[in-house]
């Protein structure tokens, strides 16, 4: 469980980046023009990945700590990552459904 839970945080914060790369590159820039802010694009592409497919390793992470709190009663991972985790999946529900779905 603290190798998922350090795998989550990973890919949330790559999330975190991806998103705020996605408003520093498209800021200020006209359609169809081509520079990007920052000329990295494989190291771009592994944080979107990574970061967009997060919110399904949210989800069974989510699941699984409420699996163990009522199976286990026991504590194996630390509360801020509970808290982290939660939080960021609620940006990630808030961010899929203002800005993917028209």
């Amino acid at each position: 469980m603290r190798f998922f839970s350090r795998l989550v945080v990973i890919c949330n914060v790559c999330f975190i980046a991806s998103v705020i790369l996605r408003y520093v590159e498209y800021s200020g820039q006209k359609k169809g023009n081509v520079d990007v802010a920052i000329p990295l694009p494989a190291l771009e592409n592994i944080l979107v990945i990574l970061g967009y497919g997060s919110i399904f390793l949210n989800i069974i992470f989510l699941l699984a700590c409420l699996v163990t709190f009522f199976v286990n009663k026991g504590k194996t991972v630390p509360r801020w990552i509970y808290v982290f985790i939660s939080i960021v999946f609620a940006f990630q529900l808030l961010y899929f459904f203002t800005t993917l779905i028209p």
